[in-house]
């Protein structure tokens, strides 16, 4: 959380010139999308004092052309300063080489070195859907690196856009279960012994993963690459046409933010706030589990709340003196949400001994889970 507000008043800063002359308003679809990068303004600035805009950087379609994008010399200097190529794709860049072998690693040993236990089923698509969104990222890492300059497609474009939302999204979901699964192994033992099974733990893998691909899906139907006026540069979900961003990107992003984010949060939030309470009441000897279940919790709501907040503040109200400049701290808070695919594996795998043994030797029938072993 301290990074985002650190980082706040250094992207602010770069939306605040000539305020006077424009409002600068920044548009979630248009940024949002699989990169996080600073999104245009909208084009010239022909406003009317009663016209309604969208808190967004719209772009206008340049004369009869459906696929060229006018965009004021300000709005380039957003789209491509160094936030959106310098520092998001350094951010994408360390998901990717982290997240891609931390998370190979532990699905490897998770699927052949760990008893096949319920949890073990949850966590074993936790480490699948954070392995996917980093092989997501490296052609977003490109496109941010070449100033913002798309080569590889509309379809490139949108399976991209889609994948990195459905996947990080698919993440918090998988999150969410996982909770499920400890507040029943802790709270209700008992009652655990009958629910908690592979059925369970397969229902919900499913749910989340269908849920994921019903959010997602959205983000694949909508034309996005467009070419900025001129220029070469063709841009992937970074600015759209205003009049798509009003009536289609505004209810998805905000179903994403609800039903993606906030929902399975507050599922989180619920089911580790009494597993916590059963752990404290338990004694000094269930300290380690108590400390890991926090650090768990603290980790899913500083990662993913600020991103989101930004999100919905920015489609509650459309108007463009309601909440200011908003997405400038929304395109990096977006990068550092995908950060927490790195974070999964060593929270959940790599701080257990029984984990890092099993990694070394085949499993053998005295182990038992992580999650058996030090929350129940």
């Amino acid at each position: 959380m301290w990074i985002l507000v650190l980082l706040w008043p250094v992207v602010l800063g770069f939306s605040l010139e000539d305020d006077s002359q424009n409002t600068l308003t920044y548009d979630e679809m248009g940024s949002t999308g699989a990169d996080g990068t600073v999104g245009p303004l909208s084009g010239p600035q022909e406003k009317t004092p009663h016209s309604p805009h969208l808190r967004s950087f719209p772009g206008q379609l340049q004369g009869n052309s459906s696929n060229i994008l006018e965009l004021p010399d300000s709005s380039r200097a957003l789209l491509l300063g160094w936030v959106s190529t310098r520092l998001v794709p350094a951010l994408y860049g360390l998901t990717l080489l982290v997240g891609l072998p931390a998370n190979g690693l532990a699905l490897w040993v998770l699927a052949t070195r760990v008893p096949r236990l319920p949890s073990t089923m949850l966590l074993m698509n936790l480490a699948a859907a954070d392995l996917l969104l980093a092989l997501t990222l490296p052609l977003r890492v490109a496109y941010h690196l070449q100033d913002q300059h798309w080569p590889f497609g509309e379809a490139a474009c949108r399976a991209t856009t889609a994948a990195l939302y459905g996947h990080m999204y698919g993440s918090v979901l998988l999150l969410a279960a996982v909770s499920l699964d400890r507040y029943l192994g802790v709270v209700h033992p008992l009652r655990a012994l009958t629910l908690r099974g592979r059925r369970l733990a397969a229902g919900l893998c499913v749910v989340a993963w269908l849920v994921a691909g019903a959010l997602a899906l959205p983000l694949a139907l909508q034309p996005q690459t467009f070419q900025l006026s001129h220029s070469d540069h063709v841009l992937c979900h970074d600015v759209l046409p205003v009049g798509a961003q009003a009536s289609y990107w505004r209810p998805v992003f905000l179903c994403l933010a609800v039903l993606g984010c906030f929902l399975p949060l507050l599922v989180m939030l619920l089911s580790y706030g009494a597993t916590l309470c059963a752990l404290a009441a338990g004694g000094p000897r269930y300290g380690h589990a108590l400390r890991l279940t926090a650090l768990v919790l603290a980790s899913a709501m500083a990662f993913f709340v600020p991103s989101n907040i930004l999100l919905l503040l920015h489609y509650s109200d459309p108007r463009p003196d309601a909440w200011g400049d908003l997405y400038a701290a929304y395109v990096p808070s977006l990068a550092l949400s995908t950060l927490n695919s790195c974070v999964d594996p060593f929270i959940y795998y790599y701080v257990s001994v029984e984990f890092r043994d099993k990694g070394k030797r085949p499993s053998d029938h005295e182990g038992r889970h992580w999650g058996e072993q030090d929350d129940c």
